[in-house]
């Protein structure tokens, strides 16, 4: 028996208090029809196993006629989030294009040359090392289509589109074999940075400072939803697009990550309990702000997508 493709999200409707709802052909449902003490879907997510197949009963057979999605406001998928687990440096090509960028080699280097260096060191890194993983804080996180409020603190606001992963499972010390085991579903986060804050040149030896960096409020807009692992054949090939005022910046795969989804889960896990609700970005491909020495400004749209996860549009303010 074929299942109906369905995404998790949280809605609100005028004044009344935000609700769970499940997606399906483009009209929302409340989640409360089958599972009624679940206010929130934090605690859908706290027995994910169980609550998925009654999700997936309400999707194969909704209770009343539901509503347009385009008549809510689409909040940010998991409320009230969970902890946010960041990877850096993770796709090949973004880093072989900021080591060209940015000269990180020898000085006499031909690009080509800085290329090919830059590529035989992640493919070393890939086989050999590790993740690179910083903490995000859950107060930044944003809804896929809130105006996104640039801080006066810093410059060079920059973008990084990213495959968000949102854990289902209690995970500590997991294989990677088993990993994805402990994956309710995905989304898109666009992990935002203030370029000007990362160093800290007054305290060089300490290197960089994604706090200040990357937490401001709204510097994660996520959504519009939660798409269920079972509807997302496979994680590591997701295009990944992101067009600031209609020009496309960013454009990758998510295939070419250094470290998998599995392989980031299994070393996190090692390190920090993960639990349902938790959200482990994956890093950014290639064309981000930096690159292109363009920063976002008041009136810039970002429109962003991956493949099967839907569509985030946000407004500089």
């Amino acid at each position: 028996m074929s299942r109906t493709s369905f995404a998790l999200g949280t809605f609100s409707a005028g004044p009344s208090q935000p609700f769970p709802g499940i997606v399906v052909a483009g009209r929302v449902y409340d989640t409360r029809a089958a599972v009624p003490a679940a206010a929130s879907t934090s605690q859908l997510l706290a027995d994910w196993e169980t609550t998925l197949e009654k999700l997936q009963s309400l999707a194969d057979a909704p209770v009343g006629e539901g509503r347009p999605v385009g008549e809510l406001t689409v909040l940010a998928p998991v409320q009230p989030p969970g902890q946010i687990l960041a990877a850096g440096a993770n796709y090949r090509e973004h880093v072989i294009e900021i080591t060209v960028a940015h000269r990180l080699g020898k000085a006499d280097a031909t690009e080509e040359e800085l290329r090919e260096q830059a590529a035989r060191e992640m493919d070393e890194r890939a086989a050999h090392g590790e993740p690179y993983v910083w903490v995000g804080v859950p107060s930044a996180i944003s809804g896929a289509y809130d105006d996104v409020i640039l801080p006066s603190l810093g410059e060079n606001h920059d973008w990084e589109l990213e495959l968000g992963v949102i854990i289902g499972r209690e995970a500590r010390e997991v294989g990677r074999e088993e990993a994805l085991d402990h994956v309710a579903g995905y989304t898109i986060c666009n992990d935002l940075t203030t370029r000007s804050l990362v160093p800290r040149p007054e305290i060089p030896m300490m290197g960089t400072d994604w706090m200040r960096a990357k937490n401001q409020p709204g510097f994660y807009p996520t959504g519009p939803h939660l798409v269920p692992a079972r509807f997302v054949p496979d994680p590591q090939n997701l295009d990944i697009t992101l067009r600031l005022n209609g020009e496309l910046m960013q454009k990758g795969n998510t295939s070419d990550m250094i470290f998998g989804v599995a392989a980031l889960i299994s070393y996190i896990s090692h390190r920090v309990v993960l639990r349902p609700g938790d959200m482990v970005i994956t890093g950014s491909p290639q064309g981000n702000g930096s690159h292109y020495g363009r920063f976002l400004r008041a009136g810039d749209v970002m429109e962003s997508e991956i493949t099967g996860l839907g569509t985030q549009r946000t407004v500089c303010r």
